[in-house]
Parts: structure tokens; sequence; C-alpha cells
């Protein structure tokens, strides 16, 4: 898994380049999307004290929340990287939030959906170097690091 400056970034997983979601998505089998924050997200977040996520069988949009997630007196919502129903939370972030911290694109999880418009919602997402250049831009933008 490379770095982007001090942040890793899986080449495998699609990510949400909109309003600052930094979500991650990576499908499975059965056509199922696991969802979580990523490794910049959670460090600009700091440690995290308490998750909230919606429960199995609520639907949620692309882009919009399926959670949210606090730090201290910070408190930041989850949007939806696809479109579709949940159909698994991790009730391990709801015991110990600081999973996320420790591990974002593993025992970090935070639901899975069962996703209704995957192909066409997939082309709003980017992965690879093109996640790349994105984090790049965002670590930029908001912590006006630079990063080579």
């Amino acid at each position: 898994m490379p770095r982007v400056g001090k942040y890793w970034l899986s080449l495998d997983l699609y990510y949400a380049p909109f309003d600052r979601a930094h979500t991650w998505a990576k499908i499975e089998q059965g056509n199922l999307v696991r969802v979580g924050v990523d490794d910049f997200a959670q460090k600009q977040a700091g440690e995290l004290v308490y998750v909230s996520l919606l429960p199995v069988g609520k639907e949620v949009p692309q882009g919009k929340p399926f959670g949210s997630v606090e730090a201290g007196k910070w408190v930041g919502r989850l949007l939806s990287p696809v479109s579709g129903q949940i159909v698994r939370v991790n009730e391990q972030v709801l015991e110990a939030p600081e999973l996320v911290n420790k591990d974002p694109y593993g025992e970090g999880w935070l639901v899975v959906i069962a996703p209704s418009n995957l192909d066409e919602e997939l082309t709003r997402l980017v992965k690879g170097e093109q996640a790349v250049e994105w984090l790049k831009k965002e670590i930029k933008e908001i912590t006006k690091e630079d990063v080579l």
C-alpha cells in the first residue's frame, strides 16, 4: 500500500471525492460493497471516541450520510460512496471506535452495502493513480502540506 505524503492509500479501492467524504468502497464477492474511511480522514479526525451507523436494512443514496464519527469535540458525517441497502454493520467499531484509527482499511471498516446502481456510480469515484492525484490535491487544500 503506497503512501501519499504521510497518508496510506490503497490503490485497489474506490474513493468518494465529493463533499470531502473520504470514504472508500471495496467491491466484494456477491457484488457487495464494503465501506470505510480513508487514512487521511481518520488522521484528520484524531482519536475517534464514538461511531454511529445506520442500521441494517436502511437505504442510503450515494453522497448522503450513513452515519457519523466523533473525536473529542468534533463530529463528522460519513457519506456513502454508493447507493444501496445496508446489509451489514461492523459492530466492533461501534464498541471500539479506535479500530478506525488503527486499521481504517481492515478491521476499521464500517458497513457493507448491497448497491442499487453500482456501474453508474463507480464512474463518480476515483481509483488508482486518479485517487493519488485527488488525495494530493485534498492534502494541499485541507492541510496546506505540499506532497510530491
